[in-house]
Formats: C-alpha cells, structure tokens, sequence
C-alpha cells in the first residue's frame, strides 16, 4: 500500500495551537522565526512523503489576522549582489519577490530590516526602492563580539543601538532571502528593546 508518512492536517492542526498557546504565554505578542523555505519548500516536501511544498504558508493563512512579516537581509549581502543557488536571483531581488508573493497572498508585510549595516553605500539605492512601495526599512548594526559576547550584545551599544521596529500584531514572522541574513538576532533584539520599553 502506497501511504504518505507525512499528515499536513493534523500539521496545521497542531501548529496553530502551538502558535496560539506561545502568543498566549509570550503576553500576546511572538516572534516567530522562520528558517528554511517559507514559500515553495520543494526540498520538505521530497523528504517527508505527503507534505506540501505550501504547508507553511498555509499555517500563517489560518492566522492571518494576526501575522506581520519581516524581512531581513544582512548589508553585506546587498553590496555584494550575493546570488540564491537555488533561483539564481540576488537575496536583494528575493526580498521583493517575496513581499510580492505576501501580498498575493493578503498577508500583511510591516517592514524590513537591514542587518549588520556599516554604512555599505548600496543599501541607500535599496532603502529608495523600498520607499517607492512605501514598505518601512530599519537598520540593525554590526555588534562586535557576536554572537558569543553576551555583555557586549545585551546592552545599549549592542541590541540598543539597532532600531527598534514598530508592529501592530500578535505574531510576528520573521523571514529572509537566504540563510545568515540576521533572523535571530532581529528577533533577540526586538525582545531587548521592548523589555526596555516594559513590553515585556
């Protein structure tokens, strides 16, 4: 018998609930990162018989209302017009075609962030174009002694000198072109910032 080892109902069943419970426990707002393909996941969907390549984006529709994207993609990767392997576009093209690809899809796209930025002179070029579809750009900085020095990085030289990103909703996903685009570090700092402002 021909049987599939993969079940994406009970998947997206037990995902929102854990989602759900996290927002809960996490006092009504979580970041949530998403490593791996977020859209188009062919590589999941060989290796687990019967998942579907869209099941993640499946899971962030059944709580729509609540989702805000973020988008990061490191300055280096920028200047450096650094290529996906898989497509065969730049992180900096990927980043459009998945705000595009949001918005099909009516899930709201807050922001994006530009991390470990030291003033590389291409990402001005990429704040204008992100303006001309009125998508907000934040800067997060190099942190010397990352990710290992905890007295450098949890302190107002560190996580403090990043800009802090205004959201509006409960479940913040934070996503990226590409692999050592900053998706951790944006979420640790967005927690740094709001613990200083009492949000959490």
């Amino acid at each position: 018998m021909d049987r599939n080892g993969f079940d994406n109902d009970l998947y997206m069943k037990k995902q929102k609930e854990h989602i759900l419970e996290r927002i809960r426990q996490a006092n009504g707002k979580l970041y949530l990162e998403f490593g791996g393909k977020l859209f188009d996941d062919y590589h999941a969907a060989r290796v687990f018989k019967g998942f579907e390549y869209d099941a993640k984006v499946k899971v962030l529709l059944s709580l729509k209302s609540k989702v805000e994207v973020i988008i990061t993609i490191s300055a280096g990767d920028i200047q450096n017009s650094k290529i996906r392997g898989d497509n065969g576009i730049s992180y900096e093209d990927e980043v459009f075609r998945m705000i595009d690809a949001f918005k099909e899809l009516d899930l709201y796209v807050g922001s994006v962030v530009v991390t470990k930025y030291n003033k590389e002179p291409e990402v001005k070029r990429f704040e204008r174009k992100l303006k001309a579809i009125n998508i907000p750009l934040f800067y997060h900085y190099q942190i010397e002694g990352y990710p290992t020095d905890t007295d450098k990085i949890v302190c107002e030289e560190g996580f403090g000198k990043n800009d802090f990103i205004e959201t509006t909703r409960s479940l913040i996903v934070v996503t990226a072109p590409g692999p050592g685009s900053g998706k951790m570090a944006t979420c640790l700092s967005q927690l740094y910032h709001e613990n200083k402002r009492g949000l959490c």
